[in-house]
């Protein structure tokens, strides 16, 4: 934006609110004036509030419950339509993840056909291992599937012993 147009704006709102205030101060300075001249009534006398009733509790009970109804049904349908939006295979995918600390998580992301192992903390995302194979994630239940020649593979395929030993643990 070239500063003479951003000038300009700045000025026509500085005119625009001193010219509202303006008006405002003179509203308040001439309303005593204008209701003085009418008189004032006496006072009625008064009356006794009316009781509250368990009709007017059960209202305001129903409408509170309504009202907290609502909002979790709202959750509710937020969270069922999360991926609504995604048509097609997406190139970016999330193959799985696990959390190592209160808010900060471990994720293997799927881009194209390249697999990045992502460390994910609040305000932050860092690069933790960019995988040679990809990986696919298997059940707790199954091991490590043997070579074609039955041999055990020198290194794990699977997501958690990839972590640990990212990690050097």
């Amino acid at each position: 934006m070239p500063r003479t147009l951003m000038l300009s704006v700045i000025r026509g709102v500085a005119i625009r609110g001193l010219a509202v205030t303006v008006a405002i101060g003179a509203l308040c300075l001439a309303a005593p004036m204008v209701f003085a001249a009418e008189k004032f009534a006496a006072p009625e006398a008064s009356q006794t509030p009316a009781a509250v009733g368990a009709g007017s509790l059960t209202q305001v009970t129903l409408s509170l419950l309504l009202v907290l109804g609502i909002v979790f049904a709202a959750a509710w349908v937020t969270r069922r339509l999360r991926g609504f939006g995604r048509f097609g295979n997406s190139a970016l995918q999330v193959i799985t993840d696990i959390g190592v600390g209160a808010k900060e998580r471990v994720v293997l992301v799927q881009v194209g056909k390249q697999q990045l192992l992502l460390g994910v903390a609040p305000g932050r995302v860092n690069t933790l291992h960019v995988l040679d194979e990809p990986v696919t994630p298997q059940t707790p239940a199954t091991t490590v599937a043997p070579a074609a020649d039955g041999a055990t593979p020198p290194y794990p395929t699977d997501f958690k012993s990839i972590l640990k030993r990212s990690l050097g643990l």
